[in-house]
């Protein structure tokens, strides 16, 4: 599938604008982290892509999500992409996080949701705002963005990029695309 297809099948599945902006956000982080440690780009990007195409149907059953993208994918993406999604939400799934690209979506996911936090609590509420010494302090600061597993985003070192400079990509990947996110 094309990247046209792939946002057409998401639009299929997906009614919450926030989410789809956040499935986008995560897949630039994707496609940024395989570019810097040599993986294939596209097949990165597709998975962030497509990591919560079955949110909605399953997001008062913890359960199944990841398990049902494979349902609504069939056989139209790659075996390792429907496994990175399925392992993203491994603490519910069972399907435990063993590729570099399952630990990095893991780690991608978490952290688009820190670097976005980020952006919506400066006065402009833009991406450009950011730093990466303010992502390092929201990193430690508890309090800031709760929902925001630390733990996860930690994933990126298992993934083989070490904390400071997985920050440093995700602002970057993310301030790339900032209209696209109106941030």
């Amino acid at each position: 599938m094309n990247k046209e297809e792939v946002l057409r099948k998401i639009r299929e599945h997906v009614s919450n604008d926030k989410i789809i902006l956040h499935m986008i956000a995560v897949s630039a982080i994707m496609k940024a982290m395989a570019r810097n440690l040599g993986k294939n780009e596209s097949i990165w990007e597709l998975a962030g892509l497509l990591h919560d195409i079955d949110y909605e149907i399953t997001k008062n059953e913890p359960s199944k999500h990841g398990l049902e993208a494979e349902r609504i994918l069939g056989g139209s993406i790659p075996p390792d992409v429907v496994r990175a999604i399925k392992s993203h939400n491994f603490e519910n799934t069972g399907v435990q996080p063993e590729s570099d690209m399952e630990k990095a979506l893991i780690a991608a996911d978490a952290a688009s949701g820190l670097v976005i936090a980020a952006a919506l609590v400066m006065p402009n509420k833009k991406l450009e705002e950011v730093s990466v010494e303010t992502l390092r302090k929201k990193f430690k600061q508890k309090d800031f963005a709760r929902n925001v597993s630390r733990e996860r985003i930690i994933f990126c070192e298992q993934a083989g990029l070490p904390l400071d400079d997985f920050l440093e990509l995700s602002l970057k990947a993310l301030k790339e695309i900032s209209k696209e996110l109106g941030l």
